[in-house]
């Protein structure tokens, strides 16, 4: 464990979630403001059976947040999808990526049989390998799952 690192489950949006969305947004990403678009909308609030929304803090900065779906695009409630998750620029490198992936799939594996995600910018998907997730080239609507 990297020193200063924590990793907590939260039942809102944390408060200073703007430096994540500047951050994601400069990248490209609107994986933080669409997470934060659910919440406030009330369309994905990460609270049903087996749901959690994880944050990592680095020295009480806020550097990744991810979470735990049942799976939309798959029919089983026994699948779960990891999404939305960012890891600050500054952060990455540093073990909270995989601490905050881990973590979700911790409690993945008390709630659902396996998860799914899509991992999007090239090299991502090499991160979720090393982490035990495999390609998924021929499913629709993912491109790695994790089986328990």
């Amino acid at each position: 464990m990297v020193p200063g690192l924590i990793i907590t489950r939260v039942d809102s949006v944390p408060p200073d979630v703007d430096e994540l969305l500047t951050a994601s947004r400069a990248e490209g990403y609107d994986l933080v403001e669409r997470f934060v678009a659910g919440w406030e909308d009330g369309s994905n609030r990460f609270d049903l059976p087996g749901e959690v929304v994880i944050e990592v803090r680095l020295e009480g900065r806020l550097v990744a947040l991810g979470g735990l779906n049942r799976d939309p695009y798959h029919g089983d409630p026994t699948v779960g999808r990891i999404r939305h998750v960012y890891v600050h620029p500054d952060a990455r490198g540093t073990g909270a990526g995989s601490a905050l992936v881990i973590a979700l799939m911790d409690h993945a594996r008390d709630a659902f049989a396996r998860v799914r995600l899509r991992a999007g910018p090239p090299g991502v998907g090499d991160f979720y390998v090393a982490l035990g997730f495999q390609s998924t080239p021929d499913e629709e609507n993912s491109t790695h799952q994790l089986r328990f």
